[in-house]
């Protein structure tokens, strides 16, 4: 009944933490940009699956548009995770301390930190991945179709809200024509099973087809401008860096999984991570992209260490000292300090130490601030300046447009509050949004931008700047607001104009 209590301890630490920091900085871009997602509930979007939009729908429809709104389901997951953990402990042989040490190893790694912080696909992602190795575990030890059924439903929901899922079950099917399991291809509720994946999933796919695949377009441009600079080498070491201070149960859990005899009817989970990293490693994914993992071997060092260490005394120093390698590097998981104090903390630490970990951009540069949290400032400013600029338009024959889905998701949800429209974009899925002609003749723009464009430039004599964003810390840092006025000729021809020439480059 105590391990009970502790694990219920835990999960709320998990929760409250995460919404006790929940403000220091700011809305993240992408979070901007998902939550701008439940504006517009649809089967599929230029860069994301559907789950992500229908969550932010269901949120906002409850709880409204506010920061705290957006934190409360990823931190309500990470409470719902440790449950999850303790369960895989469970199915794996473990007891009450490895449950405890396991929940204790999911709250201190830095990986999971950072995840249920953010409205982001990341975190559902990972819970989707820790249940269905979950279930599979349970499969193991007793077959049932009806467990075969739930792994089905699981994926396709899944798979709703990331496709990279998809690797992990290749690589589960793979592996199990090699293992003791084999027989489960002649299974008919594994056929069923996906049926069931493919049916739930089926909307989506129809969506991409409809709309000619733009997720192979979003891979394309991924693999051009951010995996081309993931250094493999640098990919590796963050698989040890990344579950930190957790590592200390990760590497026995890995080792023991794959070696010992105790884990021999679940090494073909152990097998099908190591295949999913080898190729992530091949094709330069991400280094986070392997945070779905990390659950499987919290859970099997957590046993681990139980069946090693016999003091009860001892095993809970070992969760102990795991949350006190985590104090100092909190800031590393969750901005727990404001903008100011974060930068602080990273110049101490490159001063002190000569620590540059955790600030590379996804374009190889180091900056002041690490790359999410650079992404959680200035969208206050921008929609209080698209605010200051809408109050003095001409509101009939005006509109707000954005140059990317940042600053368009920070008009769209911080500028409900200002009562302001939903700005016109061509980033991301805004371009599925943007109105192809306009009833009423428009005299007025208001332009999010670092510098006006050539075209606005000749299209308007009267360009009028409302203010920017001046924090440099801030990855938006230049970006500013424009009043434009006074069109040379009729704005509405330009746009069709627009319209067509963005068209014929898609």
């Amino acid at each position: 009944m105590a391990k009970h209590w502790i694990l219920i301890g835990i999960a709320i630490l998990n929760m409250t933490f995460r919404l006790t920091f929940s403000n220091t900085l700011g809305y993240h871009r992408d979070e901007l940009l998902y939550f701008s997602l439940g504006n517009h509930p649809a089967a599929g979007y230029a860069t994301t699956p559907p789950l992500i939009g229908i969550l932010a729908w269901m949120i906002q429809h409850t709880l409204g548009y506010s920061i705290f709104a957006a934190k409360l389901l990823p931190s309500l997951l990470s409470a719902v995770m440790v449950f999850i953990i303790a369960a895989i402990v469970k199915e794996m042989g473990g007891r009450s301390g490895a449950q405890v040490i396991a929940a204790i190893g999911f709250t201190s790694a830095m990986v999971f930190l950072r995840a249920f912080y953010l409205f982001q696909p990341v975190c559902f992602d990972i819970f989707f991945w820790t249940i269905m190795f979950l279930l599979f575990l349970r499969y193991i030890n007793k077959p049932t179709d009806r467990l075969l059924i739930l792994i089905g439903i699981v994926f396709g929901l899944a798979m709703l809200n990331k496709y990279l899922i998809f690797l992990l079950l290749i690589c589960l099917l793979l592996i199990l024509p090699f293992t003791g399991y084999r027989d489960l291809f002649r299974k008919r509720a594994f056929y069923f099973s996906l049926i069931i994946s493919l049916l739930i999933f089926l909307p989506n796919l129809i969506w991409q087809i409809s709309n000619r695949l733009p997720v192979l377009d979003h891979m394309s441009k991924l693999i051009e401008t951010q995996l081309v600079h993931v250094n493999r080498i640098q990919f590796i070491i963050d698989q040890f860096l990344i579950p930190f201070p957790a590592i200390i149960i990760v590497i026995p859990g890995l080792l023991y999984l794959l070696l010992s005899k105790e884990m021999i009817n679940y090494r073909l989970l152990g097998y099908s991570i190591v295949m999913t990293v080898i190729i992530l490693f091949v094709l330069r994914g991400k280094s986070y992209y392997t945070a779905g993992i990390f659950p499987v071997f919290i859970a099997a060092g957590a046993i681990y260490w139980e069946r090693k260490i016999k003091s009860m005394f001892i095993l809970y120093s070992l969760a102990g000292l795991m949350l006190i390698l985590l104090i100092p590097m909190l800031p590393f998981g969750i901005p727990i300090y404001r903008a100011k104090g974060m930068v602080t903390y990273f110049e101490n630490l490159e001063r002190k130490y000569g620590l540059k970990f955790g600030r590379n951009f996804e374009d190889g540069t180091i900056h002041s601030l690490p790359q999410d949290y650079a992404d959680m400032l200035g969208w206050d400013e921008i929609a209080k300046n698209v605010h200051k600029a809408w109050e003095i338009s001409d509101k009939e024959h005006c509109i707000i447009y954005a140059s990317n889905y940042g600053q368009a998701g920070a008009i769209s949800i911080i500028g409900k509050k200002y009562g302001l429209p939903e700005p016109v974009s061509f980033h991301d899925a805004y371009y599925y949004w943007a109105p192809k002609k306009f009833d009423k003749e428009i005299m007025e723009l208001i332009y999010v931008r670092e510098r006006p464009s050539d075209d606005i430039k000749t299209l308007f004599a009267d360009i009028r700047e409302i203010g920017g964003i001046e924090n440099k810390d801030a990855r938006e840092f230049g970006t500013k607001v424009y009043l434009c006025r006074s069109p040379g000729r009729s704005f509405n021809e330009f746009w069709k104009e627009v319209i067509q020439r963005f068209y014929d480059t898609r």
